[in-house]
């Protein structure tokens, strides 16, 4: 089942700035955090040092003395900048739809992850290659066959079975959905479970929606 949403709608469900959810998604790992500490330190250092070279009370001093803030807050505005840009992702089609479907197949399969180059046992520079398991599911509802969503597999999707309701939001350019273009993440009513490879959405709403359709519909 696809109930077309109000632009209104949309935007509640899909928000613009970045909720706690998609901030700590965002946060990243360790490298990656020792990355925009560093920028921020270099950066911020280097700014305040230009800065008090032009003299602060100067409009180069006070320049410098801004951009060096900015630089210092990298590590704190970095992930929020990021969640905006994985926002817009999903924000950026002109047409929303929730759906309450089922899974009809699932199915795992390898990705590559992270490729990097080193240098083999010769002292030959090859490309090595990481793999993660993925979980592919194929939702439909009474129509028939809607699209795949997937993402990681993790220990907590074992429990996901043929024939588990699906609610998520289904997104395209045509308003007739003809073709979906992407889903966003999902949750699985029967295990209480959220599905997908990030946050996108307000997940108190959707699950508020979702549970007010689906007494609707049974009844």
């Amino acid at each position: 089942m696809l109930i077309p949403l109000s632009g209104a709608e949309r935007d509640q469900l899909l928000p613009r700035v970045a909720t706690g959810p998609q901030f700590s998604a965002c946060w990243g790992g360790p490298q990656v955090l020792l990355q925009r500490v560093m920028i921020s330190v270099v950066g911020g250092v280097v700014s305040l040092l230009l800065g008090q070279a032009f003299g602060f009370s100067g409009p180069w001093g006070s320049f410098w003395l801004v951009t060096g803030i900015v630089f210092g807050l990298t590590w704190l505005w970095a992930p929020v900048a990021v969640a905006a840009q994985r926002n817009g992702r999903l924000r950026r089609f002109p047409h929303a739809a929730l759906v309450i479907g089922q899974v009809g197949d699932l199915f795992a399969e390898e990705r590559v992850a992270a490729r990097r180059e080193d240098v083999n046992a010769k002292g030959r520079l090859e490309l090595v290659e990481s793999q993660r398991r993925w979980l592919n599911l194929e939702l439909g509802d009474e129509d028939g066959f809607l699209g795949t969503l997937a993402f990681p597999l993790e220990q907590k999707h074992q429990g996901i079975r043929r024939g588990d309701t699906v609610c998520c939001l289904a997104l395209a350019n045509r308003r007739d959905f003809s073709p979906i273009v992407a889903f966003s993440d999902a949750w699985l009513p029967q295990q209480n479970l959220w599905v997908g490879r990030y946050p996108y959405l307000r997940r108190d709403l959707l699950v508020n929606l979702c549970r007010r359709q689906l007494v609707d519909h049974r009844g």
